[in-house]
């Protein structure tokens, strides 16, 4: 009885009330506590986790910080064609543009420029669905940020699309955003020359658009490629990890 009595001492019971609202952790030991908040994240560190190794990615070049428009915003340039959405998951897309964002973009408003030149739908487009979910998962101050998204060499289908579609895939913050450039020649009206960097192949593909007006509308054939419009199905499931850099970079 006497062996019983001191268990009874040394042992104690706190309860806590959790719709009362009290912060629970005030009653632990400084030892506890501290464990406890190293098993704490938030989002952006999350996502940003120095463990994330993105090298791979950077070699492709589809995603750059380049340069300022006129009205002063930073430039992000992305290039369709340089990303092979088949082999890269929607979540490390995800990761990857808010990589970018994070750790180039802190500071002042910014803009896309987005390069479709000859996207193929199979080949480099993740889907609209996967773009949207991106853009929904930005935190409100970089959706502030963003102030308009030049759309390079859309095409009539593309239009189409945005048009009729955009409203319910895209954010009415995002949707007014958008700026159709149809030619180089107007991209400059808002971007002084030089600011960022146009591949070539999107110079003769500008070209193709100049002489042969009519491919614009899907009348008449690109002679050197066949542009077609995003995908608006998922594409979860399709990618691997990791790819050989190989032909991607060139």
């Amino acid at each position: 009885m006497g062996s019983s009595s001191r268990v009874n001492d040394d042992f104690s019971v706190v309860v806590v009330a959790s719709d009362l609202g009290i912060d629970a952790r005030s009653l632990l030991s400084p030892s506890e506590r501290i464990q406890e908040d190293d098993n704490f994240h938030d989002c952006q560190s999350y996502l940003l986790n120095n463990d994330d190794d993105f090298s791979d990615l950077d070699l492709l070049q589809a995603f750059l910080v380049q340069g300022l428009d006129k009205s002063g915003n930073r430039i992000l340039r992305i290039v369709g064609k340089y990303f092979p959405a088949p082999i890269i998951s929607a979540e490390r897309l995800k990761k990857y543009v808010f990589h970018k964002i994070f750790s180039e973009l802190q500071e002042g408003p910014f803009c896309i420029v987005y390069i479709h030149s000859t996207v193929q739908k199979e080949d480099n487009s993740p889907g609209m669905t996967i773009l949207r979910w991106i853009y929904e998962e930005l935190p409100s101050e970089f959706k502030d940020k963003l102030q308009v998204v030049y759309f390079v060499h859309p095409g009539l289908r593309s239009r189409l699309l945005l048009a009729t579609l955009g409203r319910f895939f895209l954010s009415g913050g995002v949707y007014w955003k958008i700026k159709y450039i149809s030619r180089l020649q107007y991209l400059w009206e808002d971007i002084k020359k030089g600011e960022v960097e146009i591949p070539e192949f999107v110079k003769t593909h500008d070209d193709v658009l100049e002489h042969r007006p009519l491919t614009d509308y899907g009348i008449e054939p690109d002679p050197h490629y066949l542009s077609e419009l995003p995908s608006l199905g998922s594409t979860y499931g399709r990618y691997d990890e990791r790819w050989p850099t190989r032909s991607f970079t060139t």
